[in-house]
């Protein structure tokens, strides 16, 4: 076995009324890399780096160990002892599928260094069954965008075209929303309007994705199967939200379960969005980022 590094991108999911199925890859990035422990040595070592490193954990509850520990479990093997250097540039419990690209590193560098027995498609069901839905890891290990469904027992990915004029501009606040929390605040049950409009709204927004029509965007984005329920978290939504529309974005969503908030722009509109969102924040006492970002295309890459 040799040391590989894994590098995975963050992600924004749902994006309006793409819930629990709809996800993108975005220039944003977590590095993981495995190296072999000589026998006799410790079975775990973990260190990490990067912004907000001190808030992870070293012990093997670590997210990227256990779902190292998964793959050799699903061979049937004892998993060998290993140390995890991890460089964090994807914020913690945002919104921007931190948790996926653990999941995705781990498994990916177990199958690694356990000889590659694990297809693709067999890691990725592997990562949904971890994470329980397939909205980030999807697009974590696949990179693009993609859009996924139940078929029978299994499931059916479907890549989504993205217009390289629609550009994902991304406010982060200095606060935190658990998905926990985020999924508290759901109802149980919809209207069978709710359920059509939602339906309505999806297509529409594949379409303005895939043809960069500004106004399909503006429309489709909507929701209110969670976004209307979880924006009552996110302290300044509305301002925010205000912002982005002055600054040109065709709409706005929560990225994942929040609290980073996702505006849809074109190329001219990004930056001033994105100044603009983390402005509209500050001036309501939340210290923010906002970032113009890209589509990752590749996934998770093996250097």
């Amino acid at each position: 076995m040799t040391t590989v590094t894994i590098r995975v991108p963050g992600t924004t999911a749902n994006i309006g009324p793409g819930f629990d199925c709809l996800g993108a890859a975005l220039t944003l990035y977590n590095q993981f890399r495995f190296s072999p422990l000589e026998t006799g040595e410790e079975t775990l070592k973990i260190s990490v780096t990067g912004s907000e490193a001190d808030r992870v954990v070293t012990d093997d509850s670590n997210l990227s160990y256990q779902a190292f520990v998964k793959l050799y479990d699903w061979l049937g093997q004892t998993p060998p002892p290993v140390a995890i250097d991890i460089e964090l540039g994807v914020p913690l419990a945002r919104g921007l599928g931190s948790s996926a690209t653990a999941i995705v590193g781990g498994l990916m560098g177990a199958n690694q260094l356990a000889g590659e027995p694990l297809s693709q498609a067999e890691v990725l069901q592997l990562a949904i069954d971890i994470e329980g839905h397939p909205d980030n890891v999807v697009p974590a290990l696949l990179g693009g965008a993609h859009l996924a469904a139940t078929h029978g027992e299994e499931w059916t990915i479907s890549d989504i075209p993205w217009h390289p004029e629609v550009v994902p501009v991304v406010a982060i606040p200095d606060f935190e929303l658990s998905t926990a929390e985020a999924r508290k605040v759901l109802p149980t049950e919809y209207s069978r309007a709710d359920a059509i409009f939602n339906a309505a709204h999806l297509g529409l927004l594949l379409r303005g994705l895939e043809t960069g029509k500004g106004d399909w965007i503006a429309a489709g984005i909507a929701d209110r199967i969670h976004q209307p329920y979880r924006q009552t978290l996110i302290s300044g939504y509305d301002a925010v939200r205000s912002a982005a529309l002055a600054a040109g974005a065709y709409g706005m969503a929560i990225s994942g379960a929040g609290p980073t908030l996702l505006a849809l722009a074109s190329p001219e509109a990004a930056s001033g969005v994105a100044e603009a969102m983390a402005s509209a924040w500050q001036q309501a006492g939340i210290i923010a980022k906002g970032r113009s970002l890209q589509i990752d295309p590749t996934g998770a890459t093996i250097a």
